[in-house]
């Protein structure tokens, strides 16, 4: 499978979540597929894949969070909520999705890890390198 076909699978799938949605009185939030970014940057992975529903500023507040069945994560707070120490291996499996997240339960957040696995080709160092840029910046963002 192409990197171009995974990302217009992950795009229709995301849009089928939001057309379910939008059934229920929620706003209608356009779809695109997910862009190809630099597996170096962090901070470009969260802007193009995280931002829509988590927000520019990681609070839970991006344009698409009102068409979602449930609010997204302020992301700022992740290590106040766990006693001031960040969980990156929590996050980590969040993004591999191997984590079970009942906010996830109806896959409202793409699994971002075989997403990444596709547009890397299948290459695990380049997956491991997004997941860990990503989730640097994530820490990075953390409320003091």
């Amino acid at each position: 499978m192409t990197v171009r076909c995974a990302v217009s699978c992950a795009g229709f799938f995301l849009a089928a979540v939001i057309f379910s949605a939008a059934q229920d009185q929620k706003p209608a939030i356009k779809h695109a597929p997910a862009a190809q970014t630099s597996p170096a940057s962090g901070k470009e992975m969260f802007m193009s894949y995280c931002a829509a529903c988590h927000g520019k500023n990681a609070k839970g507040d991006g344009p698409a969070a009102a068409g979602l069945n449930k609010t997204p994560a302020d992301l700022t707070a992740l290590a106040k909520s766990n006693g001031g120490k960040y969980p990156a291996l929590r996050v980590t499996s969040v993004l591999r999705g191997e984590a079970t997240v009942a906010a996830h339960g109806t896959q409202e957040m793409p699994v971002w890890g075989p997403l990444f696995w596709k547009m890397s080709q299948g290459r695990e160092g380049v997956v491991q390198q997004r997941i860990a840029n990503l989730n640097h910046y994530i820490e990075s963002l953390q409320e003091k």
